[in-house]
């Protein structure tokens, strides 16, 4: 608030020094002048600077800046006039009040002088006008930004809420299965659960991790899932070093191997294998998750939650800077792929 008052003096006492200066010059170039013509356009700079600023105190005391445009041309235009009538009547009043003039104003030069003024109050009020539009519409797309920033908040936070239980759902499931088998292996799930769980509490207040963090709690989760699946279940990871410290949404990769092991691995008796690729080429950023499975023609590509997700989170995080596909990559496999743009 001070700094657009510094401005709106700045400006007001420049601009009227400006035009009574650029005024008094003109007329010395026709005109010889003495000094009461030069005091006499001194009295413009006070007379201009507190009719203007009285006008300024009716627009914000009425919100006249916030009346449609349409209403405030007319007001513009008739005020202007109206200012221009008081300017020269004041201007006039005073010089002969004080001294400085002593000769009487004809009709025709009079209505000549407020016509120009009032070009001269309109164009001030245009700039005025002008200046408050802009900032209101530069404020008004901040607070848009911000609102759609917030709401992406909301939505990112709403389903980054909904992985952990899905997340648990599963894993808990996976112990469940071991209990009664092998009860000293699920200990060690037990245990491998906890390290997940630590590490997706941590991750859940962050937006984004990076590469290295997020392997780190899917390598976890494999551990896991191998003591259930063992020999049925192996994992390759083909990390380009320089991708670790690139940032992803937090239990991305993850969800997308939940989903592999789910909907894939699971359905065979034989099990089958997981690789993680990462790889940068320029400003592009690709992850792929290669699973043991098939899409089936009546399948849609985008079944299963943690599928949904993704997208969703991608869209919201990154608008039309990611993409992501599901497909078969051979007769035994399917990729999961994510490519994000810098």
């Amino acid at each position: 608030m001070t700094n657009k008052k510094n401005i709106y003096w700045t400006c007001q006492i420049g601009g009227w020094t400006f035009f009574a200066a650029l005024n008094l010059f003109f007329f010395k170039l026709n005109y010889s002048t003495n000094v009461k013509d030069i005091l006499n356009y001194f009295i413009w700079l006070p007379v201009g600077i507190t009719i203007t600023h009285v006008f300024r105190y009716f627009v914000l005391r009425f919100n006249i800046l916030k009346y449609n445009i349409f209403y405030q041309i007319p007001i513009v235009i008739v005020s202007g006039f109206i200012k221009a009538f008081l300017f020269f009547t004041l201007t006039i009043g005073i010089a002969k009040g004080v001294g400085i003039i002593d000769y009487e104003i004809d009709v025709v030069a009079a209505v000549s002088n407020i016509l120009s003024l009032t070009v001269i109050f309109v164009f001030w009020s245009l700039i005025y006008f002008g200046f408050h539009f802009f900032d209101n519409y530069k404020r008004t797309e901040i607070q848009n930004l911000k609102l759609e920033a917030n709401t992406k908040e909301a939505e990112l936070n709403k389903l980054k809420s909904q992985l952990n239980p899905h997340f648990m759902f599963n894993s808990m499931n996976s112990i469940r299965a071991l209990v009664d088998e092998d009860p000293k292996k699920a200990k060690v799930a037990i245990t491998q659960l906890s390290n997940i769980l630590r590490n997706t509490l941590m991750m859940h207040k962050n937006k984004y991790i990076t590469l290295e963090e997020e392997l780190v709690l899917v390598k976890d989760y494999l551990e896991l899932e191998h003591i259930r699946f063992e020999e049925r279940l192996y994992f390759i990871f083909d990390i380009d070093p320089g991708t670790l410290s690139l940032n992803v949404p937090p239990m991305m990769i993850q969800t997308l191997v939940e989903n592999g092991i789910k909907h894939g691995i699971s359905k065979y008796p034989e099990g089958g294998s997981i690789t993680i690729h990462s790889k940068k080429h320029d400003d592009t950023f690709v992850i792929e998750i290669i699973n043991t499975g098939q899409l089936q023609p009546h399948t849609k590509s985008d079944s299963g939650f943690g599928l949904e997700n993704t997208m969703n989170r991608l869209k919201l995080m990154y608008e039309d800077k990611a993409t992501f596909s599901l497909k078969n990559l051979d007769n035994k496999n399917v990729i999961s792929k994510i490519t994000i743009k810098s």
